[in-house]
């Protein structure tokens, strides 16, 4: 069910030695606009399996780099970027999503005005009108130059809110994470650099990136020294509970379906528009799924949220009635999920449980619920506390099972408290002992979440809390390695810490 088990074994030698520390922040770091001066030059990038490979790109500080940079500006903002072409063709900037986007200097090209080569200027300018994630690139030679790296992202907060994703309260979030998808075929970027004719029939991919990085290099700090043209790390880090934005941009030439273990995703916003059913409404058209669809040239913004919701046993370690000393370790409301109440009076040897209107549509077809007095605050604090198990019949009614797990069956009114939760539910499973385990390098020795246990000599060390670690990556099989050499390519992991650590 998590990372734990079914990724131990995977991040070995040199490549967990790249990915030692993780580039994780609760914000995308960028370069704050509203004006930028860019350059467009050539340079070099590398790959986690020793490649280098040449690249055009944008620069803000002198240094070309993969993706470019991550421009972030405010909603009302007029945006003005100056563009200087280093390279020996013409270039320019196309802004896709900007209404009104005027351009001054250079010469007319087919889509925008044009830098031309070796040091010609163009200044481009726009209202930052509406929030959203978005991409700029290269509007000349557009299938060749974007190829090469001249893409970048652009994200517009809106006014007064720099935690929410669009203006509207639902699309608020805790940490955000950038994720810039690409693919790349280097026997191109060969021919660019010694000036031989390109026939781009012939693109064959065999690199796949998050960032401009390949795994597992995805997981590295952000402006490690050894990637000195690719910046920006991918590596996602949050609490249960946390609403973390995944801002996706597709910039390559293929479609890369992105899937991330560890629970669903709802898609709020595509290409820079809150999917709402009208104006004021909020993201009540989002999508929930395991696996988000990007195509060239599309953005996505997606909230994802872990709180071990329906993994089959208490992930802390929770015993019923014997709450941990550690506050901070006691029982947390995310705990329990998804809470409804008893739609009428419930007495001992009834076998079904009515709850309040609607609401069964929130609980799956057979749940494991514990019944509590609304008096107090968790089911612990309750002596008389009741475990049941249901099983969906129609709509709001279940047909419930009593007297389970050591609880007595007593007369419950409407208003009643129902749950359903995991707390306190051992691991269903009997962990093998230590000589018969392979540790993973993030297994922390214990199944539980903020809990280290015994390891062997040399194992583990990458998990100071106890976390759960789960690999984020794109479905597409061939797309998770380096040249085909596994893992790499289009890959990362994700990390959930237990609410008490502390993070950046």
């Amino acid at each position: 069910m998590t990372g734990r088990f079914s990724l131990k074994g995977l991040w070995l030698g040199a490549a967990l030695l790249l990915a030692a520390g993780t580039g994780t922040h609760a914000a995308i770091v960028g370069v704050a606009g509203p004006a930028y001066a860019f350059t467009a030059q050539d340079g070099y990038i590398s790959t986690a399996d020793g490649g280098s490979i040449y690249m055009w790109g944008y620069a803000s500080n002198g240094t070309m780099q993969f993706p470019g940079p991550t421009m972030i500006v405010e909603q009302g903002q007029v945006v003005t970027v100056t563009l200087t072409n280093l390279l020996a063709v013409p270039t320019s900037i196309v802004f896709p999503g900007q209404e009104g986007v005027q351009a001054s200097g250079g010469a007319p090209g087919l889509m925008t005005q044009e830098a031309a080569a070796g040091g010609g200027t163009v200044t481009y300018s726009f209202l930052a009108a509406r929030p959203g994630t978005f991409t700029y690139h290269s509007g000349t030679n557009a299938d060749l130059q974007c190829e090469m790296g001249l893409v970048g992202a652009l994200i517009i907060r809106p006014t007064g809110h720099p935690d929410w994703a669009y203006d509207h309260p639902d699309t608020a979030f805790d940490r955000e994470f950038l994720f810039v998808l690409s693919d790349m075929d280097p026997t191109i970027h060969d021919k660019v650099e010694f000036g031989q004719a390109v026939d781009q029939t012939l693109w064959w991919p065999t690199y796949w990136f998050i960032n401009g990085r390949t795994g597992p290099d995805t997981m590295a700090d952000d402006f490690v020294p050894w990637l000195p043209s690719q910046p920006y790390s991918c590596a996602p880090l949050m609490k249960p509970s946390e609403k973390v934005l995944m801002r996706l941009i597709g910039t390559g030439h293929d479609a890369h379906p992105y899937h991330h273990h560890g629970n669903n995703a709802w898609t709020i916003a595509v290409d820079g528009r809150m999917l709402e059913s009208a104006p004021g409404a909020g993201p009540d058209l989002a999508v929930s799924d395991f696996t988000i669809r990007m195509a060239p040239g599309q953005t996505k913004d997606a909230i994802y949220t872990w709180t071990g919701y329906g993994i089959g046993w208490d992930v802390y370690g929770h015993v019923l009635g014997q709450e941990p000393a550690d506050p901070a370790r006691r029982l947390q409301a995310h705990e329990l999920y998804e809470q409804s109440t008893v739609g009428s009076l419930l007495n001992p040897g009834d076998t079904t449980l009515t709850m309040a209107p609607g609401d069964g549509v929130k609980f799956p077809a057979t749940f494991r619920a514990i019944l509590w007095n609304p008096a107090y605050p968790t089911p612990d604090a309750d002596t008389n506390r009741e475990v049941i198990l249901c099983a969906k019949t129609a709509g709001d009614t279940f047909a419930i099972q009593r007297a389970r797990e050591g609880t007595t069956a007593g007369t419950w009114v409407a208003g009643t408290i129902v749950a359903y939760t995991d707390h306190g539910v051992p691991i269903p499973v009997t962990i093998p002992s230590q000589q018969f385990l392979f540790n993973g390098q993030y297994f922390s020795g214990s199944t539980y979440l903020g809990s280290l246990g015994q390891l062997p000599p040399g194992e583990g060390g990458f998990d100071p809390n106890g976390g759960f670690a789960y690999m984020w990556h794109s479905h597409n099989e061939r797309e998770i390695v380096n040249n085909n050499l596994f893992p790499g390519g289009m890959l990362t992991m994700a990390f959930v810490d237990p609410p008490w650590a502390v993070l950046p």
